[in-house]
């Protein structure tokens, strides 16, 4: 019976490490998604839509990643191209509150592709801000956008200039990181003293 009372506490202790142990994307704003394919279209290229973006109106306090459909406009001349994410305040081309890390990508690339900041940026929910993709070198880069589901909090920018009826293909949000190694290990600790309770007879007991 006490072993039986014991396994519950420690049955979710186990379920809790399994999902803690993986990171979790956590999705805030999107102007579609994955299954979005259908209305999916590609720019004739980045560079040549400079400054090229996308407001949003985010509901967390930080941003972790930004999810872009990228992908090579001029492909089978043996060139990639490195392509990093401008966060911005204010205006398409405000202040710089955040820059992601750098993506590298071969000759006939195109996917769904994430950028990460190396330190979440703390942004102020409800507050619009803005993206920018930015091509550092390389070959000719597209870029996917959505025209008909016209994303409420925000909208797309090219030439530096907002247009209501298309958005940049994106999603937005946070990655909660796996736990650290001493939370599994007390976690680990906890079930083994819990278990050993169990096995243990109680004092005044016949």
């Amino acid at each position: 019976m006490k072993l039986g009372f014991y396994s519950l506490p420690i049955a979710f202790m186990l379920a809790a490490s399994y999902s803690w142990g993986q990171s979790t994307f956590v999705y805030d704003q999107q102007s579609a998604d994955e299954n979005t394919s259908g209305d999916y279209e590609a720019t004739s290229g980045i560079q040549s839509l400079e400054p090229i973006g996308q407001s949003f109106t985010p509901t967390l306090s930080s941003v972790g990643f930004i999810r872009l459909a990228v992908g090579d406009g001029d492909s089978g001349n043996g060139l990639g191209a490195t392509m990093d994410v401008l966060l911005r305040s204010d205006s398409i081309t405000g202040p710089i509150i955040g820059t992601s890390e750098s993506v590298t990508m071969p000759d006939g690339y195109g996917n769904f592709t994430d950028f990460f900041f190396s330190t979440p940026v703390t942004v102020t929910p409800g507050v619009t801000y803005y993206f920018q993709p930015e091509v550092e070198s390389g070959d000719t880069w597209a870029i996917g956008w959505v025209y008909s589901f016209l994303y409420p909090g925000g909208t797309g920018y090219y030439y530096g200039q907002a247009n209501p009826y298309y958005d940049l293909w994106f999603r937005e949000g946070i990655v909660v990181p796996e736990p650290s190694s001493v939370i599994l290990l007390l976690l680990g600790g906890g079930a083994v003293a819990l278990v050993r309770c169990g096995k243990t007879k109680p004092r005044g007991s016949g």
